[in-house]
């Protein structure tokens, strides 16, 4: 039976790239058949880095079968799996999230979760010596992860390590790191053909607060000015995509990867108190500058507060 590898809805570059990475390196080197699946489309930068690297986008499923033998990369949180993923069997979990809850599993399995910016990252410790035959496509696919977490390394979810490994996989790879990576940002900022209801569950991820449920929504873009033009539309489009999804609030960070800041829509007095009580803003209006907000993840999520 083949295995399906597959990382949370709404992937990013990492959710797209790491089970790419972890079938081959399940496939050939554990002899162990693997298949990368997604839970949703790919957002625009992960697509430009199938593109790039030779990859057709893979499979994408709507759920798991009872007894379907999986592993899960890069989150650890059934609110981003499929509704039956404790049916399934679950082989393994490598992950760089906070530990959730909740997942159930058949029996004892291999969970890997460090603090580390990018699963790409844990993924190459653990190929060990095998980490040197990688194709060049998972080479450049490990290095866009690494990359796009990092946001070229000005995240300050970075680590040394992460640092290091990108820097020897451009160089292995000939590529000018910081030039790959404007391209790669070229791509995730490209958000013009997407409805708001599109880019408020592009990067997206459901987080409990004080018994209020947000869906924590990101757009990291070199061209903040894009979204931000669409301000009035997106925060009355949250207004359904909260129903829709069973939340009480979207809240929507839009990151500026240059200037190194967040813009927090204010569409009312709960997103007006979230920004005054978690990040100690002063909000006068329907927006609040978060300077060096850059990770959902460590600025962000712990942040959280009512």
């Amino acid at each position: 039976m083949t295995i399906k590898v597959f990382g949370h809805k709404s992937p990013d570059t990492d959710s797209t790239g790491s089970p790419l990475i972890w079938a081959w390196y399940m496939s050939e080197h554990r002899g162990q058949p693997a298949e990368a699946v997604l839970l949703g489309e790919p957002n625009t930068e992960a697509a430009f880095v199938l593109k790039k690297w030779g990859y057709e986008r893979p499979a994408i499923i709507s759920g798991v079968e009872a007894g379907e033998k999986v592993v899960i990369v890069d989150t650890n949180n059934p609110a981003e799996l499929p509704d039956a993923i404790n049916e399934a069997d679950i082989l393994q979990i490598i992950d760089h999230h906070k530990l959730t809850g909740g997942i159930e599993t058949k029996g004892p399995i291999d969970i890997t979760i460090k603090p580390l910016a990018c699963t790409a990252t844990i993924m190459h410790n653990l190929m060990g010596d095998n980490a040197a035959k990688m194709p060049e496509g998972i080479k450049g696919l490990m290095l866009s992860c690494i990359l796009s977490d990092t946001l070229e390394f000005r995240s300050p979810t970075t680590t040394d390590q992460d640092k290091a490994l990108a820097e020897e996989l451009a160089a292995d790879l000939g590529l000018d790191l910081s030039a790959y990576a404007s391209e790669m940002f070229e791509a995730k900022s490209d958000v013009s053909a997407f409805s708001d209801a599109e880019l408020l569950r592009m990067d997206s991820k459901e987080y409990p607060v004080e018994g209020t449920k947000f869906r924590v929504s990101v757009l990291e873009t070199t061209a903040p000015k894009i979204v931000l033009d669409r301000k009035e539309s997106l925060m009355e489009s949250m207004k359904a995509v909260a129903a829709e999804d069973g939340v009480d609030q979207v809240l929507l960070f839009v990151i500026d990867i240059l200037a190194e800041e967040a813009t927090l829509l204010v569409p009312n007095e709960l997103v007006k108190t979230v920004a005054e009580k978690s990040f100690g803003a002063s909000v006068s209006g329907d927006s609040v500058v978060l300077p060096g907000v850059m990770s959902r993840k460590k600025q962000i999520i712990p942040a959280l507060k009512l």
